[in-house]
């Protein structure tokens, strides 16, 4: 039996990570020759979940054609946030709670989308229908892609059903929710050894938007002061990735995992949709977004629309 390739997106957040070592559990479980892997660096924030619940980090991989011939997708569909090679191997499975975009298969394949929180609550349902347990270590990480994604259950993008898998995956992994889901967010949001560099690319996805090219990037922060006192430096890198890739428009945004705001800083062309989508005035390139927390439902939706009508 060929082995399958099981892999989230670029710049690789808890849940595409977390998701992926699940997915391979299961589809193991199954009696498939699967194995996550991942396409990008391991945040603090994966990383503190990864060694709570003594899990190896999936092998670092640039390309997939020159191992496999099928691959599985978690946690996106758009070509642009995938590997390089995409266009090589055939994908055979989509598990993701995205948008469909930029999306095709030259065959049929096998695809679920449900409009959830996490990846990871979708794949709780899986291990149901199957007829399988999830081991305690493998709760433990689909639980903290549910907090990662939601924000600790804060986000508009969390629904009942995150809730409720967040508990039950909680109860299996013998963790509690709240405590240690705060501790998981903080060690994310300890910004402190960051470069400008690792900053910009932390959590940074590539959309299409109408006939632009928009690329938003997300960090969490205790302490915005602890990203924007470097802005002057962040605005250099974000100009450079501007002109490299022919952006429009490159929002990067501050979270303060607190007090559930978070701060845009927009430039490239088009950075006026900022100001126009959010009914702001960006001032020294940057505004506040007051209770914007998820790009998935506050951002890249809210964007889109305004592009449309440029």
């Amino acid at each position: 039996m060929e082995k399958t390739l099981i892999f989230g997106h670029k710049n690789p957040d808890t849940d595409t990570i977390c998701s992926a070592i699940a997915y391979a559990d299961l589809k193991t479980q199954l009696g498939h020759n699967v194995e996550a892997v991942r396409l990008g660096n391991i945040s603090g924030e994966t990383q503190f979940a990864l060694d709570t619940f003594k899990a190896e980090a999936p092998r670092l991989v640039e390309t997939v054609a020159n191992e496999v011939k099928t691959v599985i997708l978690v946690d996106h569909n758009e070509r642009q946030q995938s590997v390089s090679d995409i266009d090589q191997v055939r994908v055979a499975e989509v598990i993701d709670h995205h948008r469909i975009a930029n999306f095709e298969t030259s065959g049929p394949l096998y695809y679920r989308a449900e409009p959830v929180g996490c990846t990871a609550t979708i794949l709780n349902k899986m291990y149901k229908e199957n007829g399988k347990s999830v081991p305690k270590n493998i709760a433990g990480l689909m639980l903290s892609a549910i907090i990662s994604d939601s924000l600790l259950l804060k986000s508009p993008t969390c629904t009942d059903e995150d809730v409720a898998a967040a508990r039950e995956l909680a109860d299996i992994a013998g963790v509690n929710l709240e405590s240690y889901g705060l501790d998981m967010l903080k060690a994310g949001a300890d910004l402190s050894d960051k470069s400008i560099a690792e900053l910009v690319s932390l959590d940074a996805k590539e959309f299409k938007m109408g006939e632009y090219k928009v690329e938003i990037a997300q960090v969490n922060a205790v302490d915005t002061n602890d990203v924007l006192s470097r802005q002057a430096e962040l605005e250099a890198a974000l100009n450079s990735i501007i002109e490299s890739k022919g952006l429009d428009l490159f929002v990067f945004v501050v979270t303060d995992i607190l007090n559930n705001d978070s701060i845009g800083v927009a430039l490239g062309r088009l950075s006026k949709a900022v100001e126009q989508a959010y009914n702001v005035t960006l001032v020294d390139n940057k505004a506040v977004l007051k209770g914007v927390v998820s790009r998935k439902s506050q951002i890249v939706p809210v964007l889109t629309d305004t592009l449309n009508k440029f």
